[in-house]
């Protein structure tokens, strides 16, 4: 029998459309804000079709069992450790496997930046899923939406889990954008942290991982918004800031240590990133 809900230790959140509407015309709430929320564990029997699709955006993070998703004329599996998320007004149907249904944490939202953070995500119609890097972290985000609606559904709550929301949403990009451990691409950045000291060949760091030198460049460029070489200068350049913060060593030896035998060329590459000489980084009042 197909279920909406109504599922044993179930936390279910509906914020009224008043409040919601409320929240919707007030300065910070009305860029995001949570409409419902919920857990339902072990969701046997759940379904949930709309045909005409929903006002809001729905999230839907599945830690346990599996389900699928009807999107964009597809059927999508989901498994455990996966976000889906559907647009506003896209006609839809999820629900749980038959043999192992799923646990899952959702939350709906609103709001005028909606469609910053759905676009920051990567989200589509034909790609709706997101492969999570953090669960635990996504987890515990939903988990304190759902216990601030329970607690209550004022203005100053919907203003707090407007925030949390801002930071799932943010989370859900940076796990899109960030490789899963074992890839190429991931497997490339660690290779690349481990040599922050050296230098690196883009097409022996590419024979290395298994994959051709232009594709490594395309999953940086994605990854990161630029090539292979400029994500280790990038690490390089973040090592260097550490060292002129917590140590006393001279510039020359804070290159070194870094890979650059030549201290002209490295105060050069410093100086053409932040703006300013080591030597002045290192006096500038921070903090």
């Amino acid at each position: 029998m197909e279920r909406r809900d109504g599922f044993e230790h179930q936390r279910l959140c509906v914020v009224p459309r008043p409040l919601v509407d409320a929240a919707l015309s007030r300065p910070v709430t009305r860029r995001l804000v949570v409409t419902d929320a919920g857990l339902f564990p072990a969701a046997e029997g759940h379904v949930r079709r709309r045909p005409r699709g929903a006002a809001e955006a729905i999230v839907i993070v599945c830690i346990d069992g599996s389900g699928w998703v009807d999107l964009a004329g597809a059927r999508t599996r989901v498994a455990p450790g996966t976000a889906v998320l559907i647009p506003p007004g896209a006609p839809h149907a999820y629900g749980a496997a038959d043999d192992r249904p799923w646990t899952i944490w959702w939350c709906h939202l609103r709001g005028s930046d909606l469609g910053d953070l759905w676009e920051a995500v990567g989200a589509s119609a034909e790609r709706p899923t997101v492969s999570l890097r953090a669960l635990d972290r996504v987890t515990a985000l939903l988990d304190e939406i759902v216990s601030g609606l329970e607690r209550d559904q004022s203005p100053a709550r919907l203003l707090a889990t407007s925030g949390i929301a801002w930071r799932l949403m943010t989370q859900l990009a940076v796990d899109r954008r960030l490789p899963e451990q074992g890839e190429p691409l991931e497997r490339a950045m660690r290779y690349l942290e481990e040599r922050v000291d050296g230098s690196i060949r883009v097409n022996d760091l590419a024979r290395l991982v298994g994959v051709s030198a232009s594709h490594l460049g395309a999953l940086f460029r994605e990854a990161t918004g630029g090539g292979v070489l400029a994500h280790h200068t990038a690490l390089k350049m973040a090592r260097a800031r550490l060292l002129l913060d917590t140590t006393d060593l001279h510039v020359a030896e804070v290159g070194r240590e870094i890979g650059y035998a030549d201290p002209f060329y490295f105060s050069r590459q410093f100086s053409r990133m932040h703006g300013m000489s080591p030597t002045a980084y290192r006096e500038h009042r921070k903090g």
